[in-house]
């Protein structure tokens, strides 16, 4: 997946917050190698593993994950003639201890974490090594003992410094009234004694140093001289033998260079498992199910990084519709809910255990593409609206039914209409493709088209306008409000300005051929959006026929419910259509909605703003009636006293309704779906 994307979604934020409780830098490295996983049985395994170790952190006992310190620098350096110190191999010892002991934990959690605690079965505990090791070191120092030649050797520097230091205490005496300070140091590791300039001549032996000032000389003293060379000597066998007990501790390591390489390899496994695992206590993350049926159901969900603050989101798609819009005012929380979406997704495809509810349900997309904020680049010179193209050039290269699609603001930095066609013509093709895509967006062509498209389905973010506050639940199934007036005229905006945006509002949804005057203070305009979507709308919109039409005879728009095709035009301007529209539009008239190149049934007439109710293939919408024309008139399509709730209602309202009219029946009622 695109980095870029992974940006968008700042899947590197959580990257960040899942290094903080790495140990080691094989941990990191795995942490900084880590992305979505796209195979389903990788992501299923991963998964289990982080699940296994929450569960084991879980019991409170602390697991013993060796640091690694010092052992990147070991295993680089084996097998190139390097002879390691006695630090090197004192980070070997540290790093086979830590081993033993997570071998013998992992040993005992195998009932409670199988998967998990199978990986230290690929260790090896190297006890051998362990021992040669702490025979010949203690403390990070070759221990006498190492060898026998060594130990003469030390025997001899010991008798030797006992020499040298009883030689130092008689000449002190001997010459303190000569020296310029009553102490001993050391000059290029010999001892010598600091004897004021003018005495120099009265004590035989070399000078070594001499003070800044001159005033003083630094005299070894011959008595002294014999002893210091044969500790220098004895000081050289010393090294030798250290020298020979090191290399027998380097070819050791090399023979033992693929074990421990493995050992580091699983040790930073572990320490990456953990670290997730760690992670998941630090955001409440829960273990989720997988499907294979391209569902995405969030219950509770919430954005990982906003906090414990944040409010739950629920949502739900894939059964019955691969493809929401969601609505809603500004700072509503639409864009938190695209990220929460996407950010879950390529965490969970990551291993990652997520802060959802329980029944929560994920599949494995293959590719998750973002199109999240206005991306306008300085060194690029890329607009709002160009940035956003680029995007959808971008996912278009690989979008497919296994590919989730996330969208904000559709329509934006552009002019409208044009952008509102651009958009459906966008949200046409992913559908044809079988995409996953949730958009948001403020246009009402775009949330008239997802409810009466099939695969589509309006959402809206709930809002108080009581406090002006966003309530941040998503509520699937309605399309929502901007509710831009009314915040304005809580806010103290100009009732006047706000009047006159209302009254420009409703001729705009009047349709096509607004002009405001110029002297009202408005530029001439609002060139109706909803031509253009329609001309650009294409065939893969389905549009229902009659069981006895064939396809190829169908000229103009379909008929819903049972009507036949009349042969009339998309935009009715024939004589007849025109002299039809001459009188109100009535229940169970066919009209046909130019915009949305369909057609629907009358079940409301219309109300005082000239709002009319129209059913779409099942989906009930509120459309002006200047942007409905008369198809066929209700009385050519069903017989006199024809029942209409045949046509509106359900089959399970009007069994409910017929129950009803003959007795109560506590608790029962009928339940209409929203109107758009």
């Amino acid at each position: 997946m695109d980095d870029k994307m992974l940006e968008r979604l700042e899947y590197g934020r959580v990257k960040q917050e899942v290094m903080k409780y790495a140990l080691s830098y094989a941990g990191q490295r795995h942490i900084e190698e880590m992305k979505p996983l796209t195979d389903a049985k990788a992501v299923q395994h991963a998964l289990l593993e982080t699940e296994e170790a929450t569960q084991m952190l879980a019991k409170g006992a602390s697991v013993p994950i060796p640091s690694l310190q010092g052992m990147d620098t070991v295993l680089s350096l084996l097998g190139s003639g390097y002879l390691f110190g006695e630090k090197d191999i004192a980070h070997v010892r540290q790093f086979l201890h830590s081993c033993s002991q997570l071998i013998a934990y992992m040993r005992s959690k195998e009932g409670i974490a199988p998967t998990v605690a199978a990986y230290a079965a690929s260790m090896h505990p190297l006890d051998g090594v362990a021992s040669e090791i702490d025979r010949c070191l203690a403390h990070g120092r070759i221990r006498d003992e190492a060898s026998k030649e060594l130990h003469k050797v030390r025997r001899k520097l010991t008798a030797v410094e006992d020499k040298i230091r009883g030689k130092i205490d008689a000449l002190l005496n001997r010459y303190r009234s000569l020296m310029q300070e009553n102490l001993v140091s050391q000059r290029n590791g010999r001892y010598v004694f600091p004897i004021k300039k003018e005495y120099r001549k009265q004590i035989k032996g070399s000078v070594v140093d001499e003070s800044s000032s001159g005033q003083t000389v630094y005299v070894e003293p011959q008595e002294l001289a014999v002893l210091q060379q044969e500790l220098a000597i004895l000081r050289i066998e010393e090294g030798k033998e250290e020298a020979k007990i090191l290399s027998y501790l380097t070819e050791l390591l090399e023979g033992k260079a693929e074990e421990l390489r493995r050992n580091a390899e699983t040790v930073g496994w572990y320490d990456y498992v953990f670290a997730r695992g760690k992670y998941a206590q630090s955001i409440e993350g829960q273990p989720v199910r997988l499907n294979e049926n391209g569902v995405v159901n969030l219950r509770q969900a919430k954005h990982p990084l906003l906090g414990g603050g944040t409010v739950p989101l629920d949502i739900q798609i894939g059964r019955g519709y691969r493809a929401l819009i969601v609505t809603g005012p500004n700072t509503g929380g639409k864009t938190v809910a695209l990220k929460t979406v996407g950010l879950l997704c390529l965490m969970v495809q990551s291993g990652l255990l997520v802060p959802a509810g329980e029944g929560s349900s994920f599949p494995v997309f293959r590719h998750i593409a973002a199109d999240i904020g206005d991306g306008q680049s300085l060194e690029q010179s890329l607009s709002t609206f160009s940035a956003h193209i680029t995007r959808v050039i971008d996912m278009l290269a690989f979008a497919d039914e296994a590919t989730l699609v996330l969208i904000d603001e559709m329509a934006s930095g552009t002019d409208p209409g044009e952008g509102v066609a651009l958009s459906i013509a966008l949200l046409e093709e992913l559908a044809r493709r079988g995409t996953m895509v949730i958009a948001t967006t403020h246009y009402n062509e775009i949330k008239h088209f997802a409810g009466v498209t099939p695969g589509f389905r309006n959402a809206r973010m709930e809002f108080d306008p009581d406090t002006l506050q966003p309530l941040y639940r998503l509520c699937i199934g309605e399309a929502g409000s901007s509710y831009a007036f009314l915040i304005s005229r809580k806010l103290g905006l100009d009732p006047e300005l706000i009047r006159r945006a209302e009254e420009l509002a409703a001729r705009r949804e009047e349709g096509p051929g607004l002009r405001v005057d110029a002297e009202a203070g408005t530029a001439a305009g609002y060139d109706a959006a909803l031509l253009r979507v329609g001309d650009t709308m294409s065939e893969s919109v389905s549009r229902p026929m009659l069981d006895s039409e064939a396809p190829e005879a169908i000229d103009g728009p379909a008929i819903v419910d049972g009507a036949a095709s009349s042969g009339l035009g998309a935009a009715d301007n024939s004589a007849a259509g025109k002299a039809k529209q001459d009188r109100p539009l009535e229940i169970g008239d066919c009209v046909y909605i130019s915009y949305l190149g369909r057609t629907g049934i009358v079940y409301e007439a219309a109300d005082a703003r000239g709002n009319v109710g129209v059913m779409i293939e099942r989906q009930k919408v509120k459309i002006n009636h200047k942007r409905l024309s008369l198809y066929i008139e209700g009385k050519e399509l069903y017989p006199e006293n024809y029942d209409m709730d045949i046509v509106f209602e359900t089959k399970e309202n009007r069994k409910k309704r017929k129950l009803m009219e003959r007795k109560h029946v506590e608790g029962l009622s009928i339940v209409h779906e929203a109107e758009e």
